[in-house]
């Protein structure tokens, strides 16, 4: 088999760009910085989640705790309000069937609580359910509105609470009955 000058160097040329190509494929210098960068991007995304999911957690813990808060506020008007009688004295305190009840220095408003009584006249006679019989006692009813916000400073924007809390005041009449 003999081969012309042009053969041989087309020959030669081939068997040059075969070796070429098997060093390039076995050359792995490369790959492996690949693979390391391709790491790095995995790692860093995985990070940035993290973060980005924990700061949405927190700030959801802190929505909760401030809505748990102005609940507690409001709840707490209309405790402080409950445990004084005096505020439901219908003659002189109520102005068109309300009252503000922390106008009273009596009343201590340690939660910056919101609350206004009042008086429903239109409701007569003894609560379902109660047991009473209406020929002894007089009924006032009574709705108390509280309404409460989270003593946080830092937080920009504050949760709100309404606390309705219906009251039936008992008085008892000589007459035996009211109304």
């Amino acid at each position: 088999m003999t081969f012309g000058k042009g053969e041989f160097l087309e020959m030669k040329e081939r068997m040059m760009m075969i070796k070429r190509t098997q060093t390039l494929l076995q050359d792995q210098s490369g790959i492996a910085l690949v693979i390391a960068l391709l790491m790095m991007i995995m790692l860093t995304l995985i990070g940035l989640g993290s973060i980005f999911s924990s700061t949405f957690e927190i700030k959801l813990s802190g929505n909760k705790r401030g809505s748990t808060d102005a609940f507690y506020a409001a709840d707490s008007g209309v405790q402080v309000i409950m445990a004084n009688i005096e505020n439901f004295d219908m003659p002189g305190k109520y102005e068109e069937n309300k009252y503000d009840p922390f106008t009273d220095e009596n009343n201590p408003n340690p939660t910056k609580a919101r609350v206004v009584i009042e008086h429903i006249p239109d409701q007569h006679g003894a609560p379902r359910g109660s047991g009473f019989s209406a020929t002894h006692f007089e009924f006032l009813y009574y709705t108390i509105h509280s309404s409460g916000q989270d003593q946080t400073e830092i937080s920009p924007v504050k949760s709100t609470c309404t606390v309705e809390q219906k009251v039936v005041r008992l008085v008892p009449t000589l007459q035996g009955g009211g109304y």
